[in-house]
């Protein structure tokens, strides 16, 4: 009924998916981490890049627009936020739903 809504979701993943398939399958993926610094150091993900939200505006030079951009935060409201602003200048941006504080 609402298809048309599709192409303006932003596509998620479940931190399950993230760990068995998309961390195993790096090519042509980028793995961003939108928390602060401080919470990146205190935890992170082997291979995720971190960029502050608040400094992803400035960095956005840095983020390949050839791969897909996997977006990670501590509970999926700052990456949702990153992915928009990524979306909108023409990045293909996938969420990680419940982020840090669910994976395992």
């Amino acid at each position: 009924m609402f298809g048309w809504l599709k192409k303006f979701r932003t596509p998620s993943i479940s931190t399950h998916t993230l760990k068995n398939e998309y961390l195993k399958q790096k090519k042509d993926k980028y793995f961003l981490d939108v928390r602060t610094p401080s919470e990146f150091k205190m935890r992170s993900i082997p291979g995720f890049v971190n960029i502050p939200l608040n400094q992803l505006p400035a960095k956005l030079d840095k983020i390949p627009k050839n791969k897909e951009i996997v977006v990670i935060c501590q509970s999926g409201m700052r990456s949702s936020r990153a992915c928009s602003l990524l979306k909108k200048n023409g990045y293909q941006v996938t969420n990680v739903s419940g982020g840090m504080g669910v994976y395992r």
